[in-house]
């Protein structure tokens, strides 16, 4: 039975010394982890209070949570007498292979600082870029986080991103709203221009100043076209877009303004 008690001494060892630091590592890195956590929280509650810029804040606390638990974790291993010098260097060895593999990455950590550094746009703005148009929910290093008016979530990689166009909605804090409508040509166009201009004047949401502007536009091959701008503030767009819409149609029905469908006139030659 000496085997059986070489065994148990090994294990009793094996216990008190590396199976206790395992357990203290353990539990330190599970409180660790913890306070990172309600740091990284603190960050971001502070900067809404003090009403800081939502894209510093956000990055500040992410770098804060993940740089946080990555030196905990290194430094637990080296607790627990687990040689750090291998663990360096196949850290080192994958980063080369990730490097590789990975070679669009760098372009969008550049594209990430540059557009903190430039600040196209921030944290809640609306803006299009890439073929999708959403709120910036988030800006990270690698990519930044747009949720559309479908609430479908789509990361954009920061390399294109920064090198492509971006149209930002939320910047300029009035928005121009244009219109376009249609009339016969036997349609009354003094009556249709007063009803369009009428309507907008008396929308609470269209601002004075800029005025709105109502003139003919184009004779077209089945129409007259009557093009109409009004200012809004950029939260009240698309309130007033449809607004307008609905009201003219009611009011050029009302006074038997007719608004034409495209029309083709045939004529048959006999021989």
């Amino acid at each position: 039975m000496e085997w059986l008690k070489n065994t148990l001494d090994i294990i009793v060892s094996w216990a008190t010394n590396t199976g206790l630091k395992l357990l203290i590592a353990l539990v330190l890195m599970f409180v660790s982890f913890k306070i990172i956590n309600w740091v990284a929280k603190r960050i971001i509650k502070n900067g809404e209070k003090k009403k800081l810029d939502k894209t510093i804040v956000k990055t500040i606390s992410y770098l804060v949570k993940i740089g946080g638990k990555v030196i905990v974790t290194v430094c637990l291993v080296g607790y627990v007498g687990i040689d750090t010098s291998a663990i360096t260097a196949l850290i080192a060895s994958f980063g080369v292979c990730i490097g590789l593999a990975v070679n669009g990455a760098v372009s969008n950590i550049a594209g990430g600082v540059l557009i903190l550094v430039t600040r196209p746009f921030k944290v809640d703005d609306f803006i299009e870029a890439q073929g999708v148009s959403g709120t910036v929910a988030d800006i990270h290093m690698i990519s930044t986080k747009v949720v559309t008016g479908d609430n479908k979530v789509v990361h954009i990689p920061n390399g294109a991103l920064a090198n492509g166009n971006i149209i930002n909605y939320s910047e300029k804090e009035l928005r121009r709203v244009d219109f376009n409508f249609s009339i016969a040509y036997d349609a009354d166009f003094d009556k249709a221009r007063s009803v369009v201009e009428d309507i907008l004047k008396s929308h609470e949401l269209v601002l004075d100043d800029p005025a709105p502007f109502v003139r003919m536009s184009k004779h077209a091959a089945s129409s007259i076209d009557i093009v109409a701008r009004a200012w809004v503030k950029s939260d009240d767009y698309w309130t007033v877009n449809f607004d307008v819409l609905e009201k003219v149609k009611a009011e050029f029905d009302k006074n038997h303004i007719e608004i034409p469908f495209e029309q083709l006139d045939v004529h048959v030659k006999n021989n």
